[in-house]
């Protein structure tokens, strides 16, 4: 538990790279559910193989670094849970017109109202919801 932080550091410090570098060398913010979206909905299809590079890494580095390093996830063995939460945030990210790397990384990084404000959102949402199900209904 003492070390906890560094985990979180290590991984800010990694999705802070992989946002500087999809900058620099594409010049477009690196917003995960808009690389996905634009997938689903077809506008990104020209260039399509950068997009599904990028998603393969954003799935394939974390699982190969849990082999590597080891470790264990907090994540629920609740199977409807999981399903859920993943149909709430893809809701979440189009109505928000983006997610936590395009607007809390990027975004707040730029110093953007608009991404500052919805990191806050994110983050008082995941609060309440935590609350809810978890300290309320034991559910999580």
């Amino acid at each position: 538990m003492m070390l906890d932080w560094v985990w979180g550091f290590a991984g800010g410090l990694m999705i802070g790279t992989a946002a500087a570098i999809y900058l620099l060398f594409n010049g477009r913010i690196m917003g995960a559910s808009g690389i996905i979206g634009e997938l689903v909905d077809g506008t990104g299809w020209g260039n399509w193989a950068e997009r599904v590079a990028f998603l393969a890494a954003l799935i394939g580095v974390p699982f190969l670094l849990s082999f590597w390093i080891g470790g264990t996830t907090h994540l629920t063995s609740n199977w409807l849970v999981i399903l859920c939460a993943g149909v709430l945030v893809g809701i979440g990210t189009r109505l928000a017109n983006g997610c936590t790397s395009g607007h809390g990384v990027c975004g707040i990084s730029r110093l953007s109202p608009r991404g500052i404000v919805a990191s806050l959102a994110y983050v008082l949402a995941g609060g309440v919801t935590m609350l809810v199900l978890r300290h309320l209904f034991g559910w999580i």
